[in-house]
Parts: structure tokens; sequence; C-alpha cells
């Protein structure tokens, strides 16, 4: 049969599709059999949610116990963790892309992309890269073990991978685009896309082959659709060679430095690809700030912000120990009381826009100051 290539309208699900076989009585039009199946088949697929919304993550309020049953080495500097519900009953379902909020022994949380097989109900999986200062990653790496118990909420999920078969438009292929630990958001997506068929390519960027997790993993689905570039052998790469693979018609989901993003957008209509999904794994940069002063009421210091900083940086400058956790305005770790001036809210989780709060991580005083209770 011809292929006939389909995407979706809001220009972001990579799939591949076939054509409804001819009739046997008119073989100038499509069978009207085949026709209700595939039109049941996306009503089916529509009400059973298989297309995840890209809407904001949604609240989970209950926390999980588990237990860390397996700490292993995946690359230089990265660990995996294998949990396990400490009640031993099942975990909660998830979706590829899908994160949780892990909260560590010290009382530190963090996000954490589930790297394991959603169709696994008993163990999700996450890894953690060593970063230089990093509190809650010095302490995966140092002092959780297993048989270390931590606990977690969600999932949630903030980066959904559609499914193919709600495709509306042409699609060709789905390009996968990693860099370093952000191979972990991608992971499930690609084992979905190799399991269902999908025409797929992954390009995978780092320092050099000991720092990419996952390798080994990755080549026993296709190695000949993963191209690995580093920077010690390729030099620093651009969006033109990230995207080389890219064609028309393919849709892209990117995880890694929040500094390509802008690249990436500016160089997409090079490639005629249908659409650019991305996921950040570190604090966004700020995008028309206004520099401004926040005063901590408890200890009257005042700290200055610039234009490009966030309040959470300044202030964490001199209170290292000020509670964060995603950088990017949806989890609400680090909202404080605000006790005096106005603010400008830009977290991207609306129920976390609460009078007289702020999110360190992305709100702005609006008139050049505000008083937190800190």
């Amino acid at each position: 049969m011809s292929e006939i290539r389909t995407t979706s309208d809001r220009g972001g699900v990579v799939l591949d599709r076939r054509h409804i076989p001819p009739s046997f009585t008119d073989p100038n039009r499509p069978d009207r059999v085949m026709r209700a199946y595939r039109s049941l088949l996306r009503f089916y697929s529509a009400v059973s949610n298989v297309r995840l919304p890209a809407a904001g993550p949604a609240v989970v309020e209950r926390g999980i116990a588990v237990r860390v049953v397996e700490k292993t080495a995946e690359a230089l500097g990265v660990v995996s963790l294998t949990l396990r519900s400490c009640a031993g009953t099942e975990l909660p379902r998830w979706h590829p892309g899908s994160h949780i909020d892990v909260t560590l022994p010290s009382g530190t949380v963090r996000q954490y992309s589930l790297c394991g097989d959603p169709d696994d109900r008993l163990t999700y999986r996450i890894a953690v890269r060593w970063i230089d200062g990093g509190t809650a990653s010095t302490e995966i790496h140092d002092d959780v073990r297993e048989g270390s118990i931590l606990s977690i909420r969600g999932p949630r999920n903030a980066f959904p991978f559609a499914d193919p078969r709600l495709a509306k438009a042409d699609i060709d292929n789905i390009a996968f685009v990693a860099g370093g630990i952000g191979i972990t958001a991608l992971l499930p997506m690609i084992r979905h896309a190799h399991r269902s068929g999908l025409d797929w390519t992954l390009t995978y960027f780092g320092r050099n082959a000991a720092t990419l997790p996952f390798l080994t993993e990755l080549a026993a689905t296709d190695r000949n659709r993963i191209r690995v570039l580093t920077t010690e052998r390729n030099g620093r790469p651009d969006p033109a060679e990230l995207l080389a693979d890219v064609r028309a018609g393919s849709s892209i989901y990117y995880c890694g430095p929040p500094r390509l993003h802008e690249a990436f957008r500016a160089f997409l209509p090079e490639t005629g690809a249908a659409g650019l999904h991305f996921e950040r794994f570190s604090a966004p940069p700020v995008v028309g700030g206004e520099p401004f002063r926040i005063r901590l009421a408890r200890t009257g210091t005042d700290i200055e912000v610039a234009a490009d900083q966030s309040a959470l940086s300044a202030v964490r400058a001199t209170r290292p120990g000020t509670a964060y956790s995603c950088q990017q305005g949806f989890c609400g770790t680090c909202r404080v009381k605000v006790l005096d001036g106005a603010v400008e809210s830009r977290g991207t989780a609306r129920f976390l826009d609460e009078p007289d709060t702020m999110l360190l991580c992305t709100d702005r005083a609006q008139e050049g100051q505000v008083v937190v209770d800190l």
C-alpha cells in the first residue's frame, strides 16, 4: 500500500498512516468499512485520552512513599534510581513525557522525568546528573542509596507525546533531539515510537560519549536511527547540524539546553518541519524583564534583581537554602508571601496565582520593589 503522511492541525504530532484500501465494487472509491473503522479508531483514541492535551501539569496532592530498589551508574556523573512503592502497591499510570516531584530525605524537592517503561506499574525510574553546587543532585549521588526512602508526587505531564492515529495533516517522521540528561524525557517517547512502528530519528549530543546516559539501551531499539554528536569530536553543535535529519513534514521533540530553544525556533522555517515540542530541564532565560529590588522582611535585607535575572537566583546568592524546584513557575515550591508591593505573575500554572504571593523563579515586581516574608 502507498503511504499517506499525516500531522496534527496543531503542528506537532508525527506519525505514519496508510491509505484506506479501495472498495471491491468501485476501485476508485475508498472502502466504506475501512473508512468507518478509521473514524471509530479516531473517536476511541480521543475519548480514551490517547492524545494527551498540551496543557499545564495537573495538581497531584497525594504523596507516595517509595523505596530505592536499584541505583545504577548510567554514565559519567549520571545515576538512575529505580523506585518501588513501600506499600507494595501499583504506582499511578503515566505517559511518555511525564515527571514526578521527588522529596529527598533532606526535604529538598525536585522534578525528574520518568525514563522507565509506562507499562511497568510496579516501579518508576528517574536519572540524575551531578551538578557542581547542586544540592539535590549531590544528595542523590552521595547520600541516597538502595533502601533509602523517598516521597514522590505525581506523575504530571507538561511535555505530552501524542499518538499518531489522531493526526489530521501531513507528517513524515518524528525527529527527537536530546542534549545530555535531556534524554530522560525523550526515552519513553522513543520506545513508544519504535514499538508503534513509527518513522523516527534521534540526534543525541553532549560533551563526549562517556557522559551520555542510556546509549546502550537506545542502541537496542535501532542504532541505525540514532546519530550521536559530541563536542570533543564535532565541536559545539548549532541548530543546522542538530536538525540535519529533519525534513519537511517532520515533528520535532527537543529536550536540551535552553540556549538552543530560540535558535531552533528561528531555524525551523528552513527545515519545513511541522512543529517543535520542547521541555526545559533548567531555568528559562528572563525575557522583557526590568530590574527591581526585593526586600527580605525578616532580616531587612535588600537584594537587587537584574533585568535578566530571576528573583530566585538573586535571593539564593544571599540565602542558598531558599527552597525551589522546577524554576519554571509550575510547582509552587518557591512561592512566598508578599507583604508589600505589586507582583507581575509569570508562572505557567494559573492555580499558583494566589493574591499576595510570589513565585521567586518567575514573578517580578511591578513597581520597582516588593517585600516578601523571608
